[in-house]
């Protein structure tokens, strides 16, 4: 079984100061954007708690942290899972300094094409998963004066078509998110939000294989149309944990989508029902595609 290697890019000194010795949870860490990021908060010194489905897969990115890591397999829909697994965590380590809700599935279709069953499956991953995070840790994180960080995505920020669950998942994902903020910032708690456009994992390279997903991105002015390398992003990740951001941008041009917005939406009113016509045989041509939840995390979500 393959699996991420730790990067090798030098650490900032800052960055070790900051995070030696705090502990970490990372959701979703058996894959993509949360292995990687597990590894380099390790590179940074930080203990780090790996949540997720794969055991297998959690246990290898565990044992190549070069500092202390342990895992646990839970599934981030399961509420009473989590709060035990929370409990663990501060028992094995002491307490819990930050948290990143990374855990997330995609479906990309037209709504129409996506099984409600797959529809559903994607929010409660994206929704209420992020969710249940928040609820089990917040406790720890209370005790520590902690930092919360959600991963979004810009789709949370500009309604695209063909990405109808994705998207009103991770928009209720920032919404979540920034009403928490509010709720915990008297006692001590912070909470950051993280947008990132096309980054290159297994779920986005499964989203470009369908043909009118693969055709809407190319569709798009530069960088939009990019499928940006991870190792950026996850620096940008590491640098809003340690200074406790309110906003990170896996992409820095993500940071004027977000400030632009009701002129993102106004732009996709606009220009989608021109593209969703150009696609049409590019749909007529994907008919018989069964829509699940893409790449191998997808996969390991859906139940059916």
């Amino acid at each position: 079984m393959s699996s991420p290697q730790p990067p090798g890019r030098p650490v900032p000194a800052r960055w070790r100061h900051a995070l030696a010795g705090r502990t970490v949870v990372v959701t979703g860490a058996a894959r993509g954007l949360g292995a990687l990021l597990a590894l380099r908060l390790s590179a940074c010194g930080a203990r780090v708690a790996l949540v997720g489905l794969e055991e297998e897969r959690l246990g290898t990115v565990a044992g190549r942290c070069p500092g202390p890591a342990h895992h646990w397999a839970a599934d981030v829909t399961d509420g009473p899972a989590l709060t035990a697994v929370a409990r663990q965590v501060t028992e094995r380590f002491g307490g819990v300094d930050a948290v990143v809700a990374n855990a997330g599935i995609a479906v990309h279709g037209r709504l129409t094409d996506i099984e409600p069953d797959v529809f559903a499956r994607v929010i409660e991953v994206n929704l209420l998963g992020s969710a249940h995070t928040a609820r089990a840790f917040l406790p720890a994180l209370l005790a520590a004066r902690g930092h919360l960080l959600q991963i979004t995505s810009v789709a949370a920020l500009a309604p695209f078509p063909l990405l109808t669950a994705y998207g009103a998942s991770k928009a209720g994902a920032e919404a979540l998110a920034l009403a928490l903020r509010a709720e915990t910032a008297h006692r001590g708690v912070t909470v950051g939000v993280a947008y990132m456009s096309w980054t290159d994992t297994d779920l986005v390279r499964a989203a470009d294989e369908y043909a009118p997903l693969r055709a809407m991105r190319r569709s798009f002015p530069p960088p939009f149309d990019r499928i940006h390398p991870p190792e950026a992003v996850v620096d940008r990740l590491v640098a809003g944990l340690v200074r406790r951001s309110p906003y990170v941008y896996g992409q820095r041009w993500a940071r004027g989508v977000r400030l632009v917005r009701p002129l993102v939406a106004s732009v996709t009113a606009h220009a989608g029902p021109r593209l969703m016509r150009r696609m049409d045989p590019a749909f007529a041509a994907s008919r018989d595609t069964v829509l699940r939840p893409l790449g191998g995390g997808g996969e390991a979500a859906w139940p059916g």
